[in-house]
């Protein structure tokens, strides 16, 4: 006879005083049909293994003989818990203990192997639960895949944790713990070596590339996009060749090919691709937004505004230690948008793009004072 229990982490939030968000249900015994009829209404989904949705729930056949050896099959104790019909939870032995001690712990390190991307996860939870302590055991586990099997997952669901890992509290820790456990390469690869090179020059920072990065991601945690562009935005650092450390000159534009790369390689929408890219680009002159020229203004606001991440991108500056000057942006912004090109310049091709910039220019520049031969 069929079994259906509420697995993982919804278990887990229910035990720790939370509201479930995600209900993952597995089926034990029986297959589709029955299924099927237990739970009327539900659309399977991918392939390989039968997984089926239902609203905002989620149902799995498992191919264990009961929900003990499911459970012994999963990622870390905190998520070996189960709850059936009844409203009783079976867990894994150290569950509930690893639960109340904060540990992410390992069912078993061959269940890694098993499935890879087990890797990824752990380090998403500790971005998750900060207040966790990442287990010796864990590490150990992550230790033990080759990059050359983490490499064959495939990229979406590399790219699913990463986004959850920035939509977490801390995210920063997703990058700590890949670095604790060896496993950068090969999905953020530009990151191998990072956490030996410093950030920039004594005075201006007391960390590695990598630590410094962690560090804005933390400070810019609440908003998935903003924490992504924090991920991004120095990359170029990672690059810089040893002879010229500490200082990263040129890191912006070598940022922009690396960001490019590493949205493009985790598969993530084109959307953050471009914010990636442009946090890049421009997070070092919008640390100095007052000192630029109009025409720069210009053109950075305009980029910035066509991607839709005007608020995110100024306030990833401000959490990476530029001045707080998106009120300031905004309203240059509008000042920008608000110029129109005269009827007598239309229709002139790049010619009339020329003279529209320049109208913006010598309107911004207006604005602040400038001399209007700052474009």
């Amino acid at each position: 006879m069929m079994r259906i229990y509420l697995v993982g982490g919804a278990v887990r939030d229910k035990a720790r005083g939370l509201t479930p968000v995600d209900l993952d249900y597995v089926a034990v015994g029986g297959g589709e049909s029955e299924l099927r009829r237990r739970v009327p209404g539900l659309t399977r989904v991918g392939q390989g293994i039968p997984v089926f949705v239902r609203g905002g729930s989620q149902y799995t056949i498992s191919d264990h003989a009961n929900i003990e050896d499911d459970l012994a099959s999963r990622d870390l104790t905190i998520n070996a818990m189960a709850e059936d019909e009844s409203g009783a939870v079976i867990t894994h032995p150290l569950a509930l203990s690893d639960l109340r001690d904060g540990i992410l712990r390992p069912v078993n390190p061959a269940n890694f192997l098993a499935d890879p991307l087990r890797v990824v996860r752990a380090a998403r939870f500790a971005a998750a639960l900060p207040d966790f302590t990442v287990h010796e055991e864990l590490l150990a586990a992550m230790r033990a895949i080759p990059a050359e099997a983490l490499g064959r997952v495939a990229a979406e669901r590399v790219g699913q944790e990463t986004l959850k890992a920035c939509s977490a509290p801390r995210p920063g820790n997703f990058l700590r713990v890949l670095l604790a456990g060896n496993s950068l390469d090969p999905w953020l690869t530009e990151f191998v070596g990072s956490d030996l090179a410093p950030a920039g020059p004594p005075a201006f920072h007391d960390a590695s590339v990598l630590e410094h990065i962690a560090r804005v991601m933390d400070r810019c945690a609440g908003e998935t996009l903003r924490v992504w562009m924090a991920l991004c935005h120095d990359l170029g650092k990672t690059a810089t060749p040893a002879d010229m450390l500490p200082r990263h000159f040129g890191h912006e534009e070598r940022g922009l090919e690396l960001a490019d790369a590493l949205a493009l390689r985790l598969r993530l929408p084109n959307r953050f691709r471009a914010a990636g890219r442009l946090a890049a680009r421009w997070h070092m002159a919008a640390g100095r937004y007052a000192e630029l020229k109009a025409a720069t203004r210009v053109r950075m606001l305009l980029e910035l505004d066509k991607a839709g991440i005007i608020e995110p991108f100024f306030r990833l500056v401000a959490e990476d230690g530029g001045a707080d000057t998106l009120g300031r942006a905004l309203s240059e912004l509008g000042v920008v948008k608000g110029v129109r090109l005269p009827d007598k310049h239309r229709d002139l091709g790049p010619k009339s793009a020329e003279i529209l910039l320049q109208l913006r220019c010598e309107a911004l520049a207006g604005r602040s004072g400038e001399r209007r031969n700052d474009h």
